[in-house]
């Protein structure tokens, strides 16, 4: 079953201007979010659907632009967590007179997708967003409007979610889940007097609309020529903000629950230096380019010089892609391998290498490995976000135990001996992970509001308890 993490956008103006250019500019703002396919849809056809980047499709833009000139539209850009790159897979999607577009994972879509006809689904021919689609379509026939619907869905459902829809009759939908794992935030420009929902206030950015909130946990914003509504589907108030967003995945220009990315980002490397506080380094360098905000963060609180001692190839054809959010092994290791050491800036020194997670080793054992072929006296590497040890159910490419830098095999190792396996395992000379205590510090947000379960192995935020046995996750709901 495809299940995948992405970026969505929905745009409506009020006065009728045509806002497929500013939806592809937005898509553009996200690519971050997902490398594998893009999408838009407008009302009354089909979805247009891309594979690759945004940007590879440029030639075609105006074209797409007056081919689906519309006020009211949706898109989505996709990073899959399972792997099968292809159009089938992309989004948006349509089922009868509703597209919808998914940033998220479905854990439990299986047993969903009983509810729709069950045997008409199969995990080699359909997606999580593919089977809510079916389902909510089914509740909205029973119910009528899609607050209903979704107040109903919510209890079916086990996982993170943000949605945008869109309807013949050109009403723009968008919901965020219960818990809000992942973000949503929503803006205005003023041009066309245009409303947008996003994943991330980049893509407000990108377009010249001001970001107004985040949309609340449980919300769903419905845009159409009334205007703005909004009605809660969920009265739920606890929290479980995805960590990994603020290490990783979001966008360092992106304000996300009341914090700048990058200004999280680059206290969360100051909290770190605290918690690892080397005198005898000579240099500070991160590992581009999520890293880099914590890195200058790290160096400036300990006093040490910080430098670009390794550096992307831009111009090879894997070297400008993010290697974690691409679905297969071989090519992660063909981004890694453009990540290029600069020998006469780490040649004979302590390097403090800071990276924003270690979750296969892949990234950590090429750059390290390429440190010391060029020389580097020392390596200490020093990760923003604690130790993976869990699959994710919630939306990030997590999806076993075995693949994870931590794994031990189901022996019983204390924190210590794991940390120890995986920096012998690595090469490095030390290896210190941040906790998640001093990370939510960092960022500004109260531990019990954001979601750790890769970490703790606690999932009680998603209501489910699994166990693991090798390759297989089952689910049970508590």
């Amino acid at each position: 079953m495809v299940k995948e993490n992405c970026g969505v956008v929905g745009i409506f103006s009020l006065d009728g201007i045509n806002v497929i250019p500013m939806l592809i500019d937005s898509l553009r703002a996200l690519q971050h979010r997902g490398q594998e396919a893009w999408g838009i849809a407008v009302p009354n056809k089909t979805p247009l659907k891309k594979l690759g980047l945004v940007s590879s499709s440029a030639s075609e833009f105006k074209k797409i632009s007056e081919e689906y000139s519309s006020f009211a539209a949706i898109g989505h850009v996709r990073y899959s967590t399972i792997g099968k790159s292809n159009l089938r897979n992309a989004q948006p999607l349509k089922v009868k007179d509703l597209c919808i577009a998914h940033n998220g994972t479905i854990s439990n879509v299986e047993e969903l997708s009983n509810m729709v006809g069950g045997c008409s689904f199969t995990p080699q021919h359909a997606s999580d967003t593919l089977v809510v689609a079916q389902r909510l379509v089914s509740l909205m026939s029973e119910k009528g409007k899609l607050g209903q619907a979704l107040s109903i869905l919510k209890n079916d459902m086990v996982g993170s979610y943000c949605f945008t829809f869109l309807s013949d009759d050109s009403s723009v939908f968008a919901a965020r889940d219960p818990k809000g794992f992942r973000p949503m935030v929503m803006g205005k420009k003023e041009d066309g007097n245009t409303h947008i929902v996003a994943s991330e206030s980049s893509a407000l950015s990108a377009i010249g609309a001001r970001l107004e909130r985040d949309v609340i946990p449980g919300e769903l914003i419905k845009l159409s020529k009334n205007g703005v509504e909004t009605e809660m589907f969920s009265t739920d108030t606890s929290r479980a903000h995805c960590s990994f967003e603020f290490t990783y995945f979001a966008h360092p220009s992106s304000k996300m629950e009341g914090s700048n990315i990058y200004t999280a980002r680059k206290n969360i490397g100051r909290f770190l230096a605290k918690k690892f506080p080397f005198k005898d380094a000579d240099l500070v360098i991160p590992v581009p380019d999520s890293a880099r905000p914590a890195a200058l963060g790290y160096a400036q609180e300990l006093g040490i010089p910080f430098d670009e001692g390794l550096l992307k190839d831009r111009y090879s054809k894997k070297g400008p892609l993010r290697s974690f959010i691409e679905p297969h092994q071989t090519d992660r290791i063909e981004i890694n391998r453009w990540i290029i050491p600069i020998q006469d800036i780490i040649e004979n020194k302590h390097v403090v290498v800071v990276d924003d997670s270690l979750v296969r080793g892949t990234s950590s054992r090429a750059i390290i490995n390429a440190l010391r072929k060029s020389g580097a006296r020392k390596i200490s590497l020093v990760i923003t976000y604690p130790p993976i040890k869990f699959p994710c159910f919630a939306g990030i490419d997590f999806p076993s135990q075995e693949e994870l830098a931590t794994y031990t095999d189901n022996k019983d190792y204390s924190d210590e001996q794991i940390i120890e396996k995986v920096r012998n395992d690595i090469g490095a000379d030390f290896l210190g992970y941040n906790d998640p205590e001093n990370l939510a510090l960092a960022i500004g947000i109260p531990l019990d509001s954001m979601c750790f379960t890769c970490v703790t192995g606690n999932y009680s935020s998603l209501g489910i308890k699994p166990t693991f046995n090798t390759q297989v996750q089952i689910m049970d709901r508590k």
